[in-house]
């Protein structure tokens, strides 16, 4: 029986064409109209103004932290429940993480401890110098409070929508409530470019700075001219391709990912204490991985546990995201809250949910935890 992945790349005869294409126009080193085309057809599809393809989703959030001008001395407000790379960007800066609880209804930043900080925080005159908004999971925090407490204070927001491909919040695309957004292509995303990412914008001008300051910040000179420091960070012509065919499947990978956790929901209903990541009233989530939670009711068992039998049966799972604040590289930093994340961390594991995985394939996936759960 073959092996069962978190999230594997789900590619086909489309990828491998377009892989061609690009080899026989001999556009292999960065750059090139593939990555033109990318980035134009992607800013269309969720509705932002400008995009630059990258090498990843981390070196979006560095490059809108540099382009805010966020450096030594300040500090960001990150959720304590994500990804890594959230957090490791502000370090990149010099800036230094602050982390918020998430609202254990959507498990993205609490609004309402996001409104407590920035408020005690203008009172003593110590705001931050940006926010980042994480849409775990492939579901978008609640903007709509999010950006009017930002707004009002006057701080820039961050939407990493790195997981979040193909997700909503009322029908308005994830990555476009910031004055950055930040999408990943890593392999295991609902698309992938095997690894890249993507930095939309509403400004132009924007847009092009970030697109010089991947290139190494080149001046357009005869020579080589640098009047800042720039990075490697642009997108390959041949991966630029490879995502440009994955785009087109977008709509179809997201569909078949969201029947997978409407087949566990389904398949896993008569687990007592068995639970799912809740999914928000505000919009369509992409459903990158289905996440379920082990509550008070399930047998003694942990994520561990769950994760340890179901590799010894050949199928890939995962804690949840172990919150930031309990991290080691970051115990010192100050958190606002945590129970629930910690909550999550405690009882999250996240099953294979890859948009090519059939029917018997989830179903062998739900057996497998019926029965840790039972034996």
């Amino acid at each position: 029986m073959s092996r069962l992945y978190l999230s594997p790349p789900d590619v086909g005869e489309s990828e491998r064409h377009a892989l061609l294409r690009a080899f026989d126009s001999n556009w292999i080193a960065p750059l090139g109209p593939e990555v033109d085309a990318f980035e134009d057809e992607f800013a269309k599809y969720v509705g932002a103004d400008s995009a630059v393809a990258l090498s990843s989703g981390t070196a979006g959030l560095h490059l809108a932290l540099v382009l805010l001008g966020i450096g030594p001395g300040d500090e960001v407000i990150v959720p304590t429940l994500t990804f890594a790379a959230s957090a490791f960007a502000t370090r990149y800066v010099g800036a230094e993480p602050v982390f918020v609880d998430s609202d254990a209804g959507t498990w993205n930043l609490d609004p309402g401890l996001l409104e407590e900080e920035l408020d005690e925080r203008a009172q003593r005159g110590d705001l931050p110098a940006a926010v980042i908004a994480v849409d775990l999971y492939g579901q978008t925090a609640d903007y709509a409070p999010i950006v009017a407490t930002c707004a009002r204070y006057g701080v820039p927001l961050i939407e990493d929508a790195a997981e979040a491909l193909g997700a909503t919040y009322h029908d308005q695309p994830a990555g476009t409530f910031g004055a950055f957004g930040v999408f990943s292509f890593n392999g295991n995303k609902v698309i992938t470019t095997s690894g890249g990412g993507m930095l939309v914008s509403r400004e132009p001008a924007l847009a092009a700075r970030a697109r010089n300051l991947a290139a190494q910040a080149r001046e357009p000179a005869l020579h080589y001219e640098h009047g800042a420091i720039g990075f490697n960070y642009r997108m390959s012509n041949l991966l630029a391709a490879l995502g440009r065919a994955q785009l087109a499947g977008l709509d179809a990978k997201v569909a078949r990912r969201r029947a997978i956790k409407a087949q566990y929901r389904a398949s896993l209903a008569d687990i007592a204490g068995l639970g799912f990541m809740p999914d928000a009233p505000f919009g369509e989530p992409s459903n990158w991985l289905t996440v379920i939670t082990l509550g008070s009711d399930a047998v003694d068992v942990s994520p561990a546990d769950v994760c340890a039998y179901l590799e010894r049966h050949d199928i890939e799972a995962r804690p949840a995201w172990k919150p930031m604040h309990l991290q080691p590289v970051f115990r010192d930093h100050p958190v606002r809250g945590g129970a629930v994340a910690e909550n999550i961390f405690a009882t999250g594991v996240c099953l294979p949910s890859g948009s090519a995985m059939t029917e018997a394939d989830v179903e062998r996936v739900a057996e497998a935890v019926r029965t840790v759960l039972r034996a």
